[in-house]
This record gives structure tokens, sequence and C-alpha cells, in this order.
């Protein structure tokens, strides 16, 4: 029924498009920009909890947590120029800044956090030079969040359905995906007795991640479709039960030789699994026009009730 009782001659169309393709351009980023997410993500929660773990003096999570985020941020780095396909198309960014640009503004970001988390692994290794070495673990503490959260930002930006559309919630769940995984490499690399931060770091991630997939779920509604259903509803299932099993392991078995390591790794993996399942979310999203156009006809309708 139409307004005043109308009824409406003419069916609903079909969600399609011209000659059956795609509204909008599917991304042609590879498989090295999910693990380029994961690891810069890693890298920027890690050198969070190595802070903090630094100034409650605890030296070995400290020192293993710095290794693990220059590890990671020289991986993920590696990845993001594999998938450039040239390295000077990374240093070409370098040459504005453009505030409005997620892009612009994370590839500065990653170029002040890279040489400090290098730094601060390096004079914790060495044990050389301890105040630089507490300056570079500040700056790359204060830049790790940035780091851990600037991609959703990037995803967001982008015309996929399912990233745009979550631009609220979606830098909430890779923040505390980020954390979870910091906290399994904490618990993976340290003994257990020593593990304790990085568990309460874990589980204080995965808290935040639970509760904002569950905000970007309800308030999608249908545009949510895809981080439940095909290739990437998939991912993310096996991810939240990797999460639930890693902290039940860390908080019933964390203190021994084997349950401390298993949960260390099922938190990282249900970490990356995250960033592949929202990665394949937004690219199923691009391929079915009905994503695109749902949201424009349910926002056109609150626009007509509102004028009423």
């Amino acid at each position: 029924m139409k307004r005043g009782g109308e009824k409406a001659m003419v069916p609903d169309a079909d969600f399609g498009s011209y000659y059956g393709r795609p509204v909008v351009k599917e991304t042609v980023w590879g498989p090295d920009i999910p693990a380029y997410l994961f690891l810069g993500g890693l890298a920027g929660a890690s050198s969070a909890l190595a802070a903090g773990a630094q100034v409650t003096r605890h030296a070995e999570l400290a020192r293993a947590l710095k290794c693990g985020a220059a590890g990671a941020i020289s991986l993920s780095m590696v990845a993001l120029v594999h998938d450039l396909g040239r390295r000077m198309r990374f240093v070409n960014m370098l040459r504005v800044l453009k505030v409005t640009s997620p892009m612009s503004v994370g590839t500065w970001i990653l170029s002040g956090y890279t040489p400090l988390a290098l730094a601060a692994a390096a004079a914790a290794v060495t044990r050389k030079l301890p105040r630089a070495g507490f300056a570079a673990t500040a700056g790359a503490a204060l830049l790790g969040p940035a780091v851990a959260s600037y991609t959703a930002v990037l995803l967001a930006d982008t015309a996929a359905p399912a990233w745009h559309e979550a631009h609220r919630e979606l830098p909430f769940v890779f923040a505390g995906s980020a954390a979870t995984a910091a906290g399994g490499l904490g618990m993976l690399t340290v003994g257990p007795g020593r593990a304790r931060q990085a568990v309460r770091f874990a589980v204080i991630g995965a808290a935040g991640e639970i509760a904002a997939k569950s905000l970007l779920l309800q308030r999608l509604g249908a545009t949510a479709e895809p981080y439940q259903t095909g290739r990437g509803g998939q991912l993310m299932d096996i991810s939240e039960v990797l999460t639930a099993a890693g902290l039940a392991v860390a908080v019933l078995a964390g203190r021994t030789r084997v349950g401390a390591p298993v949960a260390g790794l099922a938190l990282m993996a249900a970490s990356a699994l995250t960033r592949f399942g929202v990665f394949e979310a937004g690219r199923a999203s691009a391929r079915d026009p009905k994503y695109t156009v749902r949201p424009q006809r349910e926002r056109l309708a609150d626009a007509a009730s509102r004028e009423q």
C-alpha cells in the first residue's frame, strides 16, 4: 500500500543491475591485504601491552612483545609493499599529508611507528641505551592504538557496503581483535607464570571485540548478512569459536606449560580470521547489488516518512 491508502500497481523491482554487473566494483586487493591488516593490528597492540609490562616491571613480557611488534610490523610492511607492486608507491604517498584521506594519514602513522617499534626491540634485545629504548617504547605505545585500528577506517572509507556501513563499529572490532592477538602473543612467548598481564589484556580485547561485533550486526540489519553467511561468515564464526576456546584455556589452564601457548595460538588465529572474515564480507557485499540498493531505498523511505 502506498501513502493515502492507494494500492501499488507495480511490484517492487528485484535487486539487479545492467547486464547483471555489480553496482560497486569489487576491490582488487589480494590476500596480502588481510595479512597486512592482522599483522599491523598485532604490532600496534603489542607495543601498547609492552609499554604497560615495562612500567609494571614485567621485563620478560615487555621484551617479548617488543620483539613481536617489530617482527609483525616488518612483515606487515612487506605484505603492503608486495600488494602495491613497487616499493616507490609507498614512498610516493609520503610526498603529501592529506588529513581527509585515511590512506595518507595511515601511511604517515606507519612511517612514524615502524622505526620506534624497531628501536624499542633493538634496545630490549641488546639491553643498551635504556633511556632511548624507553622513549621509543613510549612512542610506539602512543601510536600503537592508531596502527591497530586505522585500517578499519581505511576499509570503511571505500564503497563496499559491508565496510562502509560498519564505519562506527569496525575500528572497535579491529582494536579489540588486535588486543586479543597481542595477549595471545604474550601467552605464547613467555612462561605461564609471567603471562597474567597478557591474559587480562586478551580478555579485555575479546570483550570489546565481541561487543562491537554485536552492535555492528544489530545496527546494519540485512547489510550485515555478508558477516554471517558465505566465506566471510564462516571465517567470523570460526574466529568466535577460537576466541572462546582460547580464553577458556587461558583462564582454566593458562598457568600450565601446555595451556598457555595453546591459548595464545588460538587467540592469535582468531584475530587473523576476524581480519580475513571482514575482508571477505566486504568483497561479497560489493558483488551483490542488493547490499548497495537496499540501504539506499531504506534511507529514502525514512526521509519520506519524516516529511509526512
